[in-house]
């Protein structure tokens, strides 16, 4: 067994040190894991299956710079153990064949919406759950969507520029 505490809320976690059989499904690949159930999905997916384009940021659930998708909807990979995802559906920014992330991808660069890159999948990754819902946002949609994800170079306006012409060209497919 190995314990530990978590520093945010004084929490102290057993965990048996290498539970067998979780079997995750990433990007349309499954996986077995043999890690400690209680892992936060995004050091699972950064350390053990190199999907490295999740950024982890503030680890409370603050910044949406470790979003994913579970199941199509937005979660927190930071605060996600990886023993409540077992068995669904996860998506990274990675997911090379989702065609609304390579139009966001394509919008992304194309509107310069990326400057230091930190938020950038997070922003992906809800954009991309804002598009599943709402095929043809508003920018007051796409910026309430995006509320949750924190950009500090600024770049705000030209992501939701970015998101806005990946739903147009979505639309035109």
């Amino acid at each position: 067994m190995c314990t530990w505490v978590t520093k945010r809320q004084g929490i102290a976690l057993t965990a048996r040190d290498h539970d067998t059989g979780i079997e995750l499904r990433v990007n349309g690949i499954t996986h077995q894991l043999d890690v400690p159930s209680a892992s936060a999905l995004v050091h699972v997916l950064r350390n053990d299956l190199g999907l490295v384009d999740t950024r982890f940021g503030c680890g409370q659930q603050l910044c949406g710079a470790c979003h994913v998708l579970v199941d199509g909807r937005v979660t927190a990979s930071c605060a996600t153990p990886i023993e409540t995802v077992a068995r669904r559906e996860i998506t990274t920014v990675e997911h090379a064949d989702d065609p609304v992330l390579g139009a966001l991808r394509y919008a992304f660069e194309a509107e310069q919406a990326a400057q230091c890159g930190a938020c950038s999948s997070g922003m992906l990754i809800t954009a991309a759950a804002l598009l599943a819902r709402a095929p043809q946002p508003t920018a007051a949609d796409v910026r309430d969507a995006l509320d949750g994800n924190i950009c500090r170079c600024g770049a705000h306006q030209r992501i939701v520029h970015a998101v806005l012409r990946a739903a147009e060209a979505l639309a035109h497919e």
